[in-house]
């Protein structure tokens, strides 16, 4: 067989991938070894937000990007992607003042475009005891802002869906053996159960998350290796001990800390920490478990958390490889070609959650010295997406 393009991984990077290509008329194979989202994309903070704290860092664009993204998903995916209210609580020794807060939340909104989701109030006082039993004490405001919440793996199950009825081809459960590239295409070997498959395509898509440098690893003429490393964030699930959705500072650190109603569930989330080994262990540890539990009880004293019913997942960024803490390293997806005149390898590392259609979007155009010219089927900024049943 003969693609355009084949993909490697089918998280939501792959699968945005799959779509945006497939909108765009071309011929895609989707190669999958396990199940859609089964890496990073469905242990994620199940948010579909702008980045309110990237502004600190001046990543403007990101958050103009994201906060985009976010408009159409509320309305080509709204069984799926659905805003929330979240609270920012801020105390005498928070490291942002009321003040700093109200100007991003003002900042965020412009870069919104000023519509009704973007609206935030800070609440008068005589609010404030309705929140969940909110650590009072020293509290100086409270804000309530908006963001979307989605399951992530559904999202990328919708995606893919999307991808397969705009024309796209999927191989799962497969395993991707070996790539050989050449000046006019790449011959890709798959395994597929008992059976070994030869295809080629004008470019390969690596979209493996975790085992980016895996792939490329398996691809011939060697490539060199991108300066990433891989960052793990762990989560809590705990019975739904809080009905309302919190924004907080981790009182050792002052990182941001999630605390959010999910499906039955209260999630707790996330932590930074580079990740050493294969993607496949990544385990939250007892301290990362520590930390999310210490800030929960900070900020809610009074809760009861029942030790016997706290679960864990962890998922990996792939993030630049940096001196820096993961926390203030930039989040803007990461793209690598084997060559840019005629790329036959193109790596996607990183990148978020929210802006998957615009990454697939900016890996097409990488992509487009050696793909052909065709007829579009569809745009992907108006096709809808819908949950797989």
């Amino acid at each position: 067989m003969k693609y355009d393009l084949v993909v490697i991984g089918a998280g939501i990077q792959g699968a945005g991938v799959a779509q945006a290509a497939a909108a765009a008329g071309y011929s895609v194979l989707v190669v999958e070894k396990t199940a859609p989202a089964a890496g990073t994309s469905s242990k994620s903070s199940k948010l579909i937000h702008g980045g309110l704290r990237y502004l600190e860092s001046a990543q403007f664009g990101l958050v103009h990007e994201s906060l985009h993204e976010r408009a159409l998903l509320l309305r080509l995916a709204p069984e799926l992607v659905k805003l929330k209210p979240l609270h920012i609580p801020v105390y005498e020794d928070s490291t942002r003042s009321p003040l700093t807060i109200r100007a991003g939340l003002s900042l965020y909104a412009f870069l919104a475009g000023l519509n009704k989701d973007s609206l935030f109030r800070q609440l008068p006082k005589e609010q404030w005891s309705g929140l969940d039993g909110l650590r009072q004490d020293n509290l100086k405001a409270v804000f309530r802002y908006y963001e979307a919440q989605t399951d992530d793996a559904a999202l990328t199950r919708a995606v893919l869906q999307s991808a397969v009825l705009l024309g796209a081809d999927l191989m799962m459960p497969a395993r991707f053996i070996s790539a050989e590239r050449n000046g006019q295409c790449c011959k890709v070997e798959i395994e597929t159960g008992n059976k070994h498959e030869s295809v080629s395509c004008r470019a390969l898509v690596n979209c493996a998350g975790p085992w980016v440098q895996e792939v490329l690893a398996k691809v011939t003429p060697a490539l060199p290796s991108p300066g990433v490393e891989l960052v793990q964030g762990s989560h809590l699930l705990l019975p739904p001990l809080l009905d309302q959705y919190f924004y907080l500072e981790a009182p050792s650190d002052k990182r941001a800390v999630f605390v959010l109603p999910w499906e039955g569930q209260l999630l707790v989330g996330t932590t930074e920490k580079v990740h050493q080994g294969a993607p496949e262990k990544a385990i939250c540890s007892g301290e990362e478990r520590e930390y999310l539990l210490a800030t929960l009880r900070h900020y809610f004293p009074n809760l009861a958390i029942p030790e016997g019913q706290v679960e864990t997942f962890a998922g990996l960024r792939v993030l630049p490889k940096s001196e820096k803490q993961a926390f203030s390293r930039p989040r803007e997806v990461m793209f690598a070609v084997d060559n840019e005149a005629h790329p036959r390898v193109l790596s996607v590392m990183g990148g978020k959650l929210t802006t998957y259609r615009a990454t697939a979007e900016q890996a097409l155009q990488r992509l487009m010295p050696s793909l052909p010219t065709k007829e579009r089927r569809a745009d992907t900024a108006l096709v809808s997406l819908l949950p797989v049943h």
